[in-house]
């Protein structure tokens, strides 16, 4: 019998990239499958703390065993940010991703070094207890938005050992390399031992 796992998310784009990474191990479900839809405030200053609070919400108040993440990109020319806002980065209330992308490329105007990476942090509380998976995938930021497939900064973000953006490579290609593959992956690895 399948394990059933809450991912503590309601964006349609993260859960098909975790499903399709998971295939057919476990039983993911979204916060809109056990009928959350409260606003669970990310007010950690870390990507381990956004991670950390998702899941104990929904463990606390649903009672299932669940697991939260939080992505950002870090941008060595701009001290790590945009980090732990990455999804807030342009300001306001919404995942404004075009904004996001702009106020990135303004950002980085003039930069001679443009490396950066990706990272995920998963926290699962699985059994009374609580564990952490980290992924990241290093690249460099690309002077324009290229490819329209992806979501957040795919479309300026090119991998290394690639000669194009997330955007561009497809979700079929990034579900392989991507920070959050790379973390569902040690998750999944994890899991099979139960």
């Amino acid at each position: 019998m399948k394990r059933k796992l809450v991912f503590a998310t309601h964006n349609a784009h993260k859960l098909d990239e975790v499903r399709d990474i998971v295939k057919d191990n476990f039983e993911i479900v979204s916060l809109t499958d056990i009928g959350c839809f409260d606003d669970i405030e990310e007010s950690g200053s870390t990507l381990e703390d956004n991670a950390r609070i998702k899941a104990r919400f929904v463990k606390e108040k649903y009672g299932y065993d669940c697991f939260g993440d939080d992505s950002g990109l870090e941008v060595d020319a701009l001290n790590g940010a945009p980090g732990v806002y990455s999804a807030r980065y342009a300001g306001g209330n919404g995942h404004d991703s075009e904004a996001n992308v702009k106020k990135l490329l303004h950002e980085m105007e003039g930069a001679s070094d443009r490396k950066a990476h990706f990272r995920t942090v998963i926290v699962l509380l699985l059994d009374g207890k609580e564990y952490q998976f980290d992924g990241r995938v290093d690249g460099t930021i690309t002077s324009t938005p290229q490819g329209n497939d992806g979501f957040g900064y795919d479309p300026v973000f090119q991998p290394d050992g690639f000669d194009k953006t997330f955007a561009q490579l497809g979700m079929e290609v990034k579900s392989e390399i991507s920070h959050r593959a790379r973390a569902v992956k040690k998750l999944c690895e994890f899991l099979k031992g139960f």
